[in-house]
C-alpha cells in the first residue's frame, strides 16, 4: 500500500490551521489530544485557547485547584479527562521535573494517555515512528482495505492496529497521523464520504467495489436506558441553596449538584428525592412543587431530571454519598462547575430571577 506520499501531499495543501499545530510543544499537544477524545474540533478550540490562557505550562495546571479545572471544562463532558488531565500534570510535574516522557512506553503512564493518545502526542511532538486508531483513521482503514468484519471485535481491531504500525512511514510520522485523522475527519465522513475529493481514493478497495457507505461494519446497538432522576433546589430559612459535589471516582465525579439521585422500583419522585437525601446527606426536606424538567443525554443511557422546590426541614448535612456540599446564594452558582443538566436548571432559576426583577 503506497498511499502515504499521496496522503502527506494533500495535508501539507489542506491542513486546517488549528491552534495546537502552530507549535510541536508536548504539553500543547498532550493537552489537544486529551481534549480531542470523543470531542469535536470545533468545539474543542475555544476551551483549548481558554485554558492555555489560564495554564500556560503543565506547572501551572498542576498547580491550580482540581475545582478550578473543572470550571474551565464545563460544557466539555466527559469529566473523566479532566481529573485525569490535572493528575497526569502534578505527575508529569513532580516526577518527570515538569518534562512529558518522549516514548510511548513513558507517555502511558500517565491517566488518561492510552495507546491511541501516547501514539499521537509521541508522532506529533518527538517524531517517533508510533502508530494511531482513533475513530478517524479505523474508518479510513476499513474503507481502503473493504474490511467485511466487525470492527469492534477485539481481534479486528488487533489487525487494524498492525495496519496502523505497518503503514507508518520512516519520515514524518507526525504529520501522516494527523493527515490520516484529517482525512477522516473532513472527506473519508462516517456518512457521505466525499471520495472524488480524496487524495488517496485509487488506493481505496471499498471506493473500487463501491462498498464505502457500508463500512466500517459495527453490530447494532441496543435500546438505550432511561432514567427518572429527581433533584432538590433546597433552600434554608434565609434562602441560601444547597448544592453537593459528586464523588471524585464515578460519573460527573467532582462536580456539583442539586443533590438527588435516580428513581428506584415504583416510587414517586418526591419519595426517591426524600430517599436520596437522606442516604447522601442525612437530611429532611419537605418537597414542593416541580420547578423544571430537563432531558439529557449521556453515552450510554440518557436521564429526565425532575428538579423540585424543597423547603430544609432538619438535619445537619453529612458527606454520606458526596465528596462535600455548601451554603450558597443563588447568585454564586455561577462559580461551581456543574454538569450540562445542573445547567439547565440554573438556567431556568436565572431566567425567573430576570423576570422578577
Amino acid at each position: 500500500m503506497s498511499f502515504q506520499p499521496d496522503l502527506l501531499a494533500w495535508y501539507d495543501q489542506h491542513a486546517a490551521d488549528l491552534p495546537w499545530r502552530r507549535s510541536q510543544d508536548p504539553y500543547r499537544v498532550w493537552l489537544s489530544e486529551i481534549m480531542l477524545q470523543q470531542t469535536q474540533v470545533e468545539t474543542v478550540k475555544p476551551y483549548f485557547e481558554r485554558f492555555l490562557e489560564a495554564f500556560p505550562t503543565v506547572e501551572a495546571l498542576a498547580a491550580a485547584p482540581l475545582d478550578r479545572v473543572l470550571k474551565l471544562w464545563e460544557g466539555l463532558g466527559y469529566y473523566s479527562r479532566a481529573r485525569n488531565l490535572h493528575t497526569a500534570a502534578q505527575m508529569v510535574a513532580r516526577d518527570f521535573g515538569g518534562r512529558f516522557p518522549t516514548t510511548v512506553e513513558g507517555l502511558l503512564l500517565l491517566p488518561g494517555v492510552g495507546r491511541y493518545t501516547a501514539g499521537a502526542i509521541a508522532s506529533i511532538a518527538y517524531g517517533v515512528r508510533a502508530p494511531v486508531l482513533d475513530g478517524n483513521v479505523l474508518r479510513v482503514f476499513a474503507r481502503l482495505t473493504d474490511l467485511k468484519e466487525d470492527v469492534s471485535q477485539t481481534a479486528v481491531k488487533d489487525r487494524l492496529w498492525k495496519l496502523a504500525e505497518d503503514w507508518l512511514p520512516a519520515d514524518r510520522p507526525g504529520d501522516y497521523n494527523q493527515a490520516l485523522m484529517e482525512l477522516g475527519r473532513t472527506v473519508c465522513k462516517p456518512r457521505n464520504p466525499l471520495c472524488t475529493t480524496c487524495p488517496i481514493f485509487l488506493h481505496c478497495a471499498a471506493f473500487n467495489q463501491g462498498t464505502q457507505a457500508q463500512r466500517p461494519v459495527k453490530k447494532a446497538r441496543g435500546a438505550t436506558p432511561h432514567y427518572d432522576v429527581a433533584a432538590g433546589i433546597i433552600r434554608d430559612s434565609t434562602g441560601k441553596l444547597l448544592i453537593a459535589q459528586r464523588p471524585l471516582d464515578g460519573l460527573l465525579g467532582g462536580l456539583w449538584e442539586f443533590p438527588g439521585g435516580k428513581r428506584e422500583g415504583d416510587e414517586t419522585l418526591p419519595e426517591c428525592l426524600e430517599r436520596e437525601l437522606q442516604e447522601e446527606l442525612a437530611i429532611q426536606v419537605e418537597v414542593g412543587s416541580l420547578f423544571t424538567v430537563v432531558d439529557h443525554a449521556f453515552t450510554h443511557f440518557r436521564i429526565t431530571l425532575h428538579a423540585f422546590e424543597c423547603r430544609y426541614l432538619s438535619g445537619a448535612p453529612q458527606r454520606i454519598g458526596v465528596r462535600d456540599f455548601a451554603w450558597i446564594q443563588e447568585s454564586q452558582l455561577d462559580d461551581y462547575s456543574f454538569g450540562k443538566a445542573d445547567r439547565e436548571v440554573i438556567k431556568a432559576l436565572q431566567e425567573r430571577r430576570n423576570m422578577l426583577f
